[in-house]
C-alpha cells in the first residue's frame, strides 16, 4: 500500500462524515422522547437503537454553557471523541449528548475521560482496547 492509500484508509476510518450526524430537529425530537438516557457528572447520553446500521450522532449544548465560541468549542470536541472512537461503539445507534453546566473550561482530555465512562459503560458499545 502506498502513502497515498495508506493515509486515505486512515482518513476514512477515522472520518466523521455527514451521514454519521443527526441534523434535523424530528431526529433529535424523536430521540428525546422515545431513548434511553444516560447521566454523568456533565454531559447526558441519550441513545436509541436505529434501522439503518449506522451510528449517528447529535450534539446539544445549551445557551446556558456560554456563548457561541465556548458551545462551539464544545461540541468540536465531543465531535473528535466519536470521530476517533467509533470503531469501537457498536453500529445501529442514534446517540445524542447533552453537554450540561460547568462543561466550558473542560479540555479534550475531560470531556474524554467522562464521555468514555458514559458511553462504553452505558450504552451497548464493545471495547476493543
Amino acid at each position: 500500500m502506498n502513502g497515498h492509500c495508506l493515509s486515505r484508509f486512515i482518513m476514512g476510518r477515522f472520518s466523521f462524515s455527514k451521514h454519521e450526524r443527526l441534523l434535523k430537529r424530528a431526529d433529535f425530537v424523536n430521540l428525546n422522547r422515545i431513548g434511553k438516557r444516560y447521566y454523568s457528572e456533565h454531559f447526558i447520553a441519550i441513545a436509541r437503537k436505529n434501522e439503518i446500521g449506522i451510528t449517528r450522532l447529535g450534539i446539544s449544548v445549551t445557551k446556558k454553557i456560554g456563548n457561541a465560541v465556548i458551545r462551539n468549542r464544545i461540541k468540536r470536541l465531543v465531535r473528535e471523541f466519536f470521530r476517533l472512537n467509533k470503531a469501537s461503539i457498536s453500529q445501529g445507534y442514534d446517540i445524542v449528548i447533552i453537554a450540561r453546566k460547568d462543561t466550558s473550561h473542560f479540555d479534550f482530555k475531560q470531556i474524554q475521560a467522562e464521555l468514555q465512562d458514559l458511553v462504553f459503560k452505558n450504552i451497548n458499545v464493545q471495547k476493543n482496547i
